[in-house]
């Protein structure tokens, strides 16, 4: 199998293998090595994997869908920017079960190549969601122009190829040890709350396979993540909720998107505290059955640190 000189298997690697070794775990996740999402990786799945880069989200989670991975993590929402909506709509598309869930807080350190010195940068590149987040820094340094890029381990990937001598990026520490990059500034972000919400994903035959078992993670507390769709009329919507508040279960997030093909029309998320298969849920999700046209169940899983 062909790696690159990092030891990354590549795209083209992974699509010619059609089988996967028993029991290999190989995880997808959008962006280049050192991304926010191989962090999560590696504190979701803390045993050896082989990792799978992404271009896009769509493409993470068809690589669980035809069996070149095992697993994806995605971002589903952050504490500064919000959720992920794309990440909803492919979690509807695709129907691949959420196994588990973690928070990892996102340090934002200003990185370029060897030998460059923080007097010469004028250009930083990074996600826009990582630039936006560091609005202080570049109020206090002017002379850096702030330039977009489509992710934040691949700006630094990017800098250090083509040994940049006046640019940095803003991306992990994982990412400058990656590329050979060293740390000019360390935590440049504005606020230190800034934590983002991943989801493991599995596949529905391996979910079946290997039930509601989650590696790594020793939790009494646990979510249920789900979507429905209610009728269009008045107090739908709250009808529908009450057969969580009739039954004392917590609803930690609930998140509306656009219904294709009905203008005006919504698809509901929701999380709650609690196992799908507990007496209040199976009751709670009887009664929402009632009042919902759609619904269907993303994951139960341990509720994350």
């Amino acid at each position: 199998m062909k790696n690159d000189s990092r030891g990354r298997l590549s795209h083209e690697a992974v699509g010619r293998r059609k089988r996967l070794p028993q029991n290999a775990e190989r995880v997808a996740f959008q962006g280049e090595r050192g991304a926010f999402s191989e962090e999560a990786a590696r504190k979701l799945l803390p045993s050896a994997i082989t990792l799978l880069p992404c271009a896009r989200f769509e493409d993470v989670f068809r690589s669980v869908k035809k069996g070149r991975a095992t697993g994806a993590v995605i971002p589903i929402e952050n504490t500064l920017a919000g959720s992920v909506h794309e990440n909803y709509d492919h979690l509807q598309n695709f129907e691949l079960p959420i196994v588990a869930e973690i928070s990892v807080r996102i340090v934002h350190n200003l990185i370029a190549a060897k030998d460059v010195k923080f007097a010469a940068i004028r250009r930083v590149y990074s996600h826009p969601v990582a630039l936006n987040q560091c609005l202080n820094f570049f109020a206090e340094n002017p002379q850096i122009e702030r330039v977009p890029f489509y992710d934040t381990a691949g700006s630094v990937k990017m800098i250090a190829e083509k040994k940049l001598g006046d640019a940095a990026a803003i991306a992990s520490a994982v990412a400058a040890e990656i590329y050979g990059a060293r740390i000019l500034r360390k935590s440049i972000e504005d606020d230190r709350q800034n934590f983002t919400r991943f989801f493991l994903l599995r596949s529905p035959r391996l979910v079946r396979k290997t039930g509601m078992q989650t590696a790594g993670v020793d939790q009494t507390q646990w979510k249920t993540s789900l979507v429905f769709t209610t009728r269009n009329v008045p107090g739908g919507l709250f009808r529908a909720l009450a057969a969580f508040a009739l039954r004392d279960l917590n609803l930690t997030k609930i998140e509306s998107r656009p219904l294709r093909g009905k203008p005006w029309e919504y698809l509901f998320y929701l999380d709650f505290l609690g196992r799908a298969d507990s007496p209040a849920a199976r009751n709670a999700l009887s009664h929402l059955r009632e009042q919902a046209d759609f619904l269907r169940i993303l994951g139960c899983y341990p509720q994350g640190a």
